[in-house]
């Protein structure tokens, strides 16, 4: 029984993998506030540049 509580503690202490960790979650953090910057602007960038490919085409007719 000592011999698993001993395990148990080295295993606890460990912490060896903590930096693989850390960077998951901070990469998936990032990706999920750059997907909601994305589809934050996504409709109003898409109305813009409707709005001037539609200034070009007028332009274009003078």
């Amino acid at each position: 029984m000592l011999d698993l509580l001993k395990k148990f503690q080295n295993f606890c202490n460990c912490e060896s993998g903590a930096v693989t960790v850390d960077f998951v979650v901070l990469t998936a953090a990032i990706c999920l506030l750059g997907l909601t910057v994305v589809n934050t602007f996504n409709g109003e960038t898409t109305d813009l540049a409707n709005e001037i490919g539609e200034t070009v085409r007028t332009a274009q007719d003078f």
